[in-house]
């Protein structure tokens, strides 16, 4: 075979590698897609109302009438798992929301001022990041109550320190740019500096690792619900679904238990997989 053909081949088998990794990313979004359609369309998709009970079909294994058997109290699991859907993505959504707030607020401060502020900034995130999330959950319900809220509320505090210090990270790196020190020398101010430059170019780098935080976050809510600090019934979110299905396992029904924790796993591993390569993507333009 000449050098050329050599070549050719090379680059045919690196097109075909190429293509052949894009198939794990495609399959986990249309995994992600599929749950954010339960979400939306839950009413519309669902064979049944996720509370609607059927106590002829108790433990129902899955067949014509319940795809995916029943539960405790007859409900249908294939129901309650789309209609799951929309707390459960709504909930990592919220959470995420809170602590990307909280912690590039944090970050961005800590980069742009430096100094005694960046020291006194870093000593607050290593004390919030020193406290497992589990903590921050245990003292809000002392001073409120249980509940979706406080879930997302103590598992966002629990977040904002990891956001933080990546940010920090990432905008010390932008801060050094000779931009910066043009657009100073022209006066602009520092907010509106970080506002309408330094912030947009961060933006790529930081949407990357909070998809791979929704995955996180999502798996935290559910372990918060399955220990009933968030959720509550009858409301169909997946941690609680898993948590209310232990009955079963006992008694020789896994399906309660287990298809909304593989539900679980599986949105999470699509979600990780999609924010590492949108990651690497974004890194790459920019």
């Amino acid at each position: 075979m000449t050098i050329d053909g050599l070549r050719s081949h090379s680059k045919a088998a690196a097109g075909i590698r190429r293509r052949g990794s894009r198939w794990p990313f495609r399959i986990c979004v249309a995994i992600l897609g599929v749950a954010v359609v339960a979400a939306v369309f839950a009413p519309l998709v669902a064979p049944y109302e996720p509370d609607a009970t059927d106590f002829a079909a108790i433990w129902a294994p899955p067949g014509p009438a319940h795809w995916l058997g029943a539960d405790q109290l007859g409900r249908d699991i294939l129901s309650r798992v789309i209609h799951g859907a929309r707390p459960s993505l709504l909930g990592a959504i919220a959470l995420l929301a809170f602590a990307t707030v909280l912690g590039v607020l944090i970050g961005v401060v800590a980069a742009w001022r430096r100094g005694w502020v960046d020291t006194v900034l870093a000593r607050v995130t290593d004390v919030m990041f020193a406290f497992p999330g589990l903590l921050f959950v245990v003292l809000i319900i002392a001073v409120f109550d249980r509940g979706p809220a406080t879930a997302i509320i103590g598992m966002g505090l629990a977040f904002a320190p990891v956001i933080a210090k990546f940010t920090r990270a990432i905008a010390l790196e932008e801060l050094a740019r000779p931009y910066v020190d043009a657009y100073r020398l022209q006066g602009v101010g520092g907010v509106q500096l970080l506002g309408r430059y330094v912030l947009p170019n961060l933006l790529p780098t930081l949407v990357g690792y909070l998809v791979v935080l929704f995955g996180e976050g999502l798996m935290s809510l559910a372990a918060l619900n399955f220990l009933g600090f968030g959720a509550q019934p009858p409301s169909s979110e997946w941690g609680l679904m898993v948590q209310e299905g232990r009955a079963g396992v006992i008694q020789g029904f896994f399906g309660p238990a287990i298809i909304p924790g593989l539900t679980i796993a599986i949105v999470v591993v699509a979600t990780n997989v999609v924010g590492v390569r949108l990651s690497d993507k974004l890194a790459v333009r920019t």
